[in-house]
């Protein structure tokens, strides 16, 4: 009776799991009502509930792996979360068990970037060739993928199905494990449906199943998201279709990176248009060559659903054969079931797939040149610490900074200007601007920044170039006389200083300060602290811009460890003594050649006290510091140079480059040779004497052997064996340590050569060589000067990390760059004040997904880096350049808002960078160019500021004669375009707090 029940109970229970395994009704109801609970919503701020993915492959692409990583890092350079997801308490234990959220996952995403007015600026969408919906997919390829598959995955029949699981193959897969667990002779199987393959290759670590529960873990999250839109499965399940032929991992590809989906599968693999596939699968079968074709096109379909298997072995040429077997197997199994024609087959069969030849036929990947976008990227890619190859596989959205409709006019402006009729219309012809047939050599780029609370926004930063550099933000450039707007900032900058320091003195005590050695500059204003009425700041400075400098070229200056002579741009300026501001305006070389050299004085008297003491005393103790550094420094610039010489060669070829850089004759041979290869035998140094100066003939045994004993081993010190081969010591040093250390790297080279450095320099510590040694103490204490001078510049954005040590960096010797000169520009805007630059103003990562979240900038203080009344000074004189100095071809300003004119100021430079060769008596014996540039650094009204730079590259800028005149004729051009943009003027926020809330891309 009891057996009778338990059979009956046990009927019951079969009868019901048979059910279930084949309805999915209840599961569907319970699992459809969880996955109800497991939802999110986006609030403002930061969220605290929160569960990141860690280590899906697709997560990772995304960046929703690395979205705390991303955050801390844009946070960490000023960005605040402004809304971000929250998840429900069910969400979030569920997902801490290390279940994939369910959500509806995108098949493409990419970079998205956007201006501040939502026009596109550059868009990436990967995988690039995707079905729009599942209708848009030939019928005949979803039959083809449900007959190897699961052939009834799509079933109307069975609304509630679970394709997660396939009972069958399940049991199946799980009596094979145990069995071969056991020890039986069975080999594993696979259990995995669409659904469970499309959850590990996107969510489990490294795209692979390594355990049982991993596939547990894969099982359940595909059963929730099957659920997730209610009992009813037949849409998700088209979904699962759409999703496996838009995102099966089909490997990697040289020089394009990771295959995803079956249309970029197609493309990379074969070079089949994927649109073309789809219309020749779609259509009846045909006859002829469109049979040919069809059978092409799905043998090709075929051979990536059947790749995807494993995609390392099948897609590399050593699994192409059996790719291609398996292939022919399915085709064969397809048509005995009726699912192709025996036509369709057979055309298929005759086809045999081609594979892309890689070296010959690389994947074309348009590079992105516009110069917004890369400009954007490229930020993006510092900000985020992201290569630009992962940036634009990420689910991202940005607003850049730009205005990109400006961008795209100003672009298309700069590029017709190298079309001679353009040019001519736009003024650009004549004497200091260019010949008709000199128009297409020249590139020209431009910026313009907006000064505003959260920064300085970069409008437009683009050239007229098709290259990805960019010329504003990673060059090197001799921008010419814009160096004296440095130079001039920091005169002005060294007065207040002063002024700060002496201004509270009564007249004894000034005058006790006067009575010291004192620089030029320092004595200058305890002068006007003394005699003035008006003591302030502004009225200080505007006394030093009245200052007096002569514009004479007949002095020799003692700099850059020489002595050199001047040019001013204009004979005619040779004879005058100009104000500062007169200099200025007029952009006159000499009197900024002494203003220089009087701030190389300021910095030494400052350091040291004055020169006096230290060139005049032999003495003093500090000098021997100053002659240990000079031999240091110039030790290390010759052995740079021998490294160079010898980097790269044997032993062999290094010795026989230094005798062939020799005049030779035995003695000289012999001092080197004995000194490298002190092991040689008297009888094999005789041969060699004879072969290496055979001129000598009557060079005797006798004499060779006295060679040979004379310069032995350790007979003469480094100093001496250099001065008897008339070879630098270092060099002869630098030699013989490469011969013991084949190997041995540069810095290697410094750091064991230091005690040599100082034993090779050691006769300037000689009493007769006293002149010797002060002009060694002056050219230290000028690279001091200039220490000091670079790190006030780069206080103000310079961007380099050493100036020339040369009085000839007020004429721009030192380099610069135009996104610098802006930087600086805008300080002056901002009355002393440098802002960050900004080019990206709101991040979005994964929008619409569970892990969403918006970022945007903090509204930050400023760092006050030039005193107010500096900057308001330098504005005044800025100006004046426009109205009346180099720039006055754009007088009057811009045309702005209605009966109102935008004030324009700015400063010219133009740099004309050739190599000279001197002879020993310093006169030219002949100069090339190496390029040509013209600048102009301006602002525009009270927010605006930016750089136009007109750049000639190599040899060619020869015939090139342009000056600043040139760019201030190109933004007087561009000017209908700017004034729209700029009859804006003055109505930005005063804080963010006035802001329209984060838009969500």
């Amino acid at each position: 009776m009891l057996f009778g029940v338990l059979l009956i109970v046990l009927g019951v229970v079969i009868a019901a799991v048979l059910y279930e395994a084949r309805t999915s009704r209840l599961q569907a109801r319970e699992i459809a009502h969880y996955a109800s609970t497991l939802t999110y919503q986006v609030d403002v701020g930061p969220s605290d509930a929160i569960v990141f993915p860690a280590h899906g492959p697709f997560d990772k692409r995304l960046g929703y792996a690395h979205l705390p990583k991303l955050v801390d890092r844009a946070q960490a350079r000023g960005m605040e979360v402004a809304h971000q997801t929250r998840f429900s308490q069910a969400l979030i234990d569920y997902t801490s068990r290390g279940y994939f959220a369910p959500y509806p996952e995108k098949t493409q995403a990419g970079l998205h970037i956007v201006d501040r007015s939502g026009n596109p600026v550059y868009q990436f969408r990967y995988p690039r060739r995707v079905y729009a919906s599942y209708e848009a997919v030939p019928s005949l390829i979803t039959q083809t993928l449900l007959f190897i598959e699961n052939r009834e995955l799509l079933s109307p029949d069975k609304p509630f199905m679970n394709p997660a699981i396939d009972w069958l193959r399940f049991s199946k897969a799980g009596l094979h494990m145990a069995a071969s667990r056991a020890g039986l002779d069975y080999e594993t199987m696979g259990a995995s449906t669409l659904a469970t393959q499309i959850e590990k290759y996107r969510h489990s670590s490294q795209g692979i199943t390594a355990s049982p529960k991993a596939k547990l873990r894969q099982m359940a999250s595909a059963s929730v998201r099957a659920y997730q839109t209610g009992p009813e499965t037949l849409p998700a399940r088209q979904n699962l279709v759409l999703t496996y032929f838009n995102t099966l991992p089909l490997y990697g590809a040289p020089a394009y990176g990771e295959v995803h989906g079956l249309g970029d599968g197609l493309w990379v693999w074969f070079g089949a248009d994927f649109e073309q596939v789809n219309r020749l699968l779609s259509m009846p079968v045909s006859e002829g060559d469109t049979l040919q074709a069809q059978g092409l096109a799905l043998r090709q379909v075929l051979s990536m659903l059947i790749a995807q298997r494993r995609p390392a072995y099948y897609l590399s040429p050593r699994g192409h054969a059996a790719l291609s077997e398996l292939t022919a197997s399915y085709l064969r199994l397809l048509a005995a079931n009726a699912h192709i024609s025996g036509r369709l087959r057979d055309a298929a069969l005759a086809e045999e797939v081609v594979y892309r030849d890689f070296s010959t036929h690389p994947v074309a990947v348009a590079v992105e040149t516009d110069k917004g976008s890369h400009m954007v990227r490229t930020h993006l890619s510092g900000l985020l610490g992201k290569s630009l190859y992962d940036l634009d596989r990420m689910d991202l959205a940005a607003t850049t900074s730009l205005e990109y409709e400006l961008q795209q006019q100003v672009s298309d402006y700069l590029t017709r200007l190298n079309e001679p009729e353009f040019a001519k219309s736009a003024g650009l012809f004549g004497e200091r601007l260019l010949s008709p047939d000199r128009t297409e050599q020249v590139r020209y780029s431009f910026t313009l920044y907006e000064r505003t609370p959260l920064g300085n926004l970069v409008r437009v930063q683009t050239d007229n170039t098709d290259q990805p550099f960019d010329l504003n933000a990673g060059s090197k450039l001799e921008l010419g006389s814009t160096a004296k707007l440095r130079i001039l900032v920091t005169y002005l900058e060294v007065i207040a200083e002063l002024h700060d320091r002496y201004t509270g003195l009564a007249a004894p005590d000034l005058r006790k300060e006067l009575a010291k050695s004192q620089d030029n500059l320092s004595r200058w204003v305890l002068q006007y602290l003394l005699h003035a009425r008006d003591k302030s700041l502004p009225a200080t400075l505007q006394a030093s811009l009245e200052r007096r400098y002569s514009a004479s070229p007949h002095e020799m200056f003692f700099t850059g460890g020489g002595m050199h002579t001047f040019h001013n741009f204009s004979n005619t300026d040779n004879g005058r003594s100009p104000t500062v501001r007169e200099a200025f305006l007029k952009s006159i070389n000499l009197p900024f050649i002494r203003i220089t050299r009087d701030l190389v004085r300021y910095s030494i008297q400052q350091r040291t006290g004055g020169t006096a003491t230290l060139v005049g005393n032999d003495y003093d103790p500090r000098r021997r510091e100053y002659l240990t550094r000079f031999a240091d420094r110039e030790g290390q610039t010759y052995m740079l140079r021998f490294w160079h010489k010898y980097k790269g060669k044997t032993e062999a070829e290094r010795f026989e480059t230094l005798v062939k850089s020799m005049r030779l004759n035995s003695v000289r041979f012999a001092t080197v040779h004995r000194f490298f290869y002190p092991e040689t035998d008297s009888v094999s140094f005789g041969k060699l004497v004879r072969q290496r100066v055979p001129w000598e003939k009557k060079l005797k045994d006798k004499r060779i052997m006295e060679l040979y004993h004379q310069f032995g081993p350790e007979a003469f010190d480094l100093n001496d064996q250099g001065y008897i081969s008339r070879v630098h010591p270092l060099e002869l040093w630098t030699l013989q340590y490469l011969q013991q250390h084949p190997e041995a790297t540069w810095p290697q080279v410094v750091a064991a050569s230091k005690d040599t450095r100082q034993e090779v320099y050691k006769w300037l510590f000689r009493s007769r060589h006293k002149s010797a040694r002060d002009s060694r103490i002056r050219t230290m204490l000028e690279l001091d000067a200039f220490d000091d001078l670079q790190q006030r510049w780069q206080r103000l954005g310079y961007p380099f990390e050493q100036l020339v040590p040369s009085l000839a960096t007020a004429l721009g010797s030192s380099g610069d760059r135009p996104e610098a000169l802006a930087e600086l520009m805008g300080i002056i805007l901002n009355d002393g004040v440098r802002q960050r630059t900004l080019r990206v103003e709101e991040l979005q990562f994964a929008a619409q997904t569970p892990y969403e979240t918006g970022m945007r900038w903090q509204e930050a203080a400023g760092e006050q880096v030039l005193a107010p009344e500096v900057a308001a000074i330098l504005r005044e004189n800025l100006l004046e350049v426009v109205e009346t100095g180099t720039a006055r071809r754009l007088q009057g300003g811009i045309p702005g808002m209605v009966g109102q004119t935008i004030r324009l100021g700015g400063k010219t430079g133009t740099g004309d960078n050739r190599i000279v060769t001197l002879s020993k008596r310093g006169q030219r014996l002949a100069s090339r160019s190496v390029n040509r540039t013209a600048t102009f650094v301006f602002f525009l009204g009270e927010h605006h500021f930016g750089t136009l730079t007109a750049f000639v590259p190599g040899r060619e800028s020869d015939d090139f004669h342009f000056t600043s005149s040139l760019p201030v004729q190109v933004l007087r051009g561009m000017a209908p375009l700017l004034a729209p943009y700029l009859e804006q003027e003055g109505t930005l926020p005063d804080s963010i707090a006035e802001k329209e809330p984060l838009s969500r891309l």
